[in-house]
């Protein structure tokens, strides 16, 4: 029986004291070059040094807090990060504390890569051995092709659609060999597919940060947009598919350099909130639960692809 419910994310700075010790957690091992992230700390520095993706996912917290509730699930949720405070760790310890012993976890991510789902299983891991040995976690499936939430994503692209606009998609970027190890591009290509209803669309990709030798995924979305001007685009309508909440990559990546390039081409550029709060989507992460206790019998996809594994095979998502 599961007795509780870990909310895992990414983590970000909340003050401008945080943000280098933050960007040296998240590129540990990879070799990024001090210059990058000096650069990439500017992005946080504009925004007086804090992520606002804490806050984000505490909101949503509350929002599934209530939701249970309303189910009648009298789950404790738990909430920890890979790169900062609360780090995974910390929320383990909790539960421990509190006598919990069976979780959950939800991923705030909808689409399966190394980054995205096994390196979140890896923490998890390594924060039960560091810290809470009696405790088990099984993660939920990945929801990007669940009816609930392809359908608060189009409602979210309704809020800022304009006729005539090309819908773009976008998600992090990851390097090449990581995509190749997953099924990453399948997932969002299908779900855009899925949002965008037969309109015209493009995936792209933004937010690289590893070193420039190694190929990632492309096409960047600054790219994209000066090919949509030489093919005589004239609006757009910027979707980040790939995101659950519209912290830093979006914040910075999107509402400003996006918005100013796509200015200086003469582009009118809107963007699309992420899932965010959304009360679909909300409700999606309460069916994904109880899906996993045995409360719900169907799993619900649409599209192409089927309903995503509960269990991860064992080489699933590589590097």
């Amino acid at each position: 029986m599961f007795d509780s419910l870990l909310v895992v994310s990414f983590g970000g700075p909340n003050s401008k004291e945080d943000v280098m010790p933050f960007l040296e957690n998240v590129t540990k091992g990879r070799n990024v070059p001090k210059e990058r992230l000096l650069e990439v700390a500017e992005h946080y520095y504009h925004f007086g040094g804090k992520s606002p993706i804490n806050e984000q996912n505490l909101a949503l917290i509350d929002c599934l807090h209530a939701e249970l509730n309303d189910r009648g699930l009298d789950l404790p949720i738990y909430f920890g990060n890979r790169n900062w405070k609360p780090y995974i760790k910390d929320a383990l310890t909790s539960m421990k504390q509190e006598g919990k012993s069976n979780a959950l976890a939800f991923f705030t991510s909808m689409f399966s890569c190394y980054s995205g789902c096994r390196q979140y299983r890896e923490n998890i891991s390594d924060a039960i051995a560091e810290a809470a040995p009696t405790i088990s976690v099984s993660k939920l499936r990945f929801g990007f092709n669940h009816p609930k939430f392809i359908e608060a994503m189009r409602e979210r692209v309704l809020e800022v659609y304009t006729p005539n606009s090309k819908l773009i998609f976008t998600a992090h970027s990851v390097p090449l060999s990581m995509a190749k190890g997953s099924n990453y591009e399948l997932q969002l290509n299908e779900a855009s597919k899925l949002i965008a209803e037969g309109n015209e669309f493009r995936l792209c990709y933004q937010s690289r940060s590893g070193p420039s030798h190694i190929p990632w995924l492309e096409p960047d979305i600054l790219d994209v947009l000066e090919e949509e001007k030489s093919l005589g685009t004239s609006s757009v309508v910027v979707v980040p598919i790939g995101f659950v909440s519209d912290h830093m990559e979006i914040m910075f990546d999107l509402d400003e350099e996006a918005k100013e390039k796509a200015s200086n081409l003469g582009i009118n550029f809107a963007r699309a909130k992420s899932v965010g709060t959304h009360p679909l989507f909300v409700s999606m992460i309460a069916d994904l639960v109880e899906e996993r206790m045995g409360l719900r019998i169907n799993k619900d996809a649409i599209g192409e692809l089927p309903p995503w594994h509960d269990v991860c095979p064992e080489n699933c998502c590589s590097r």
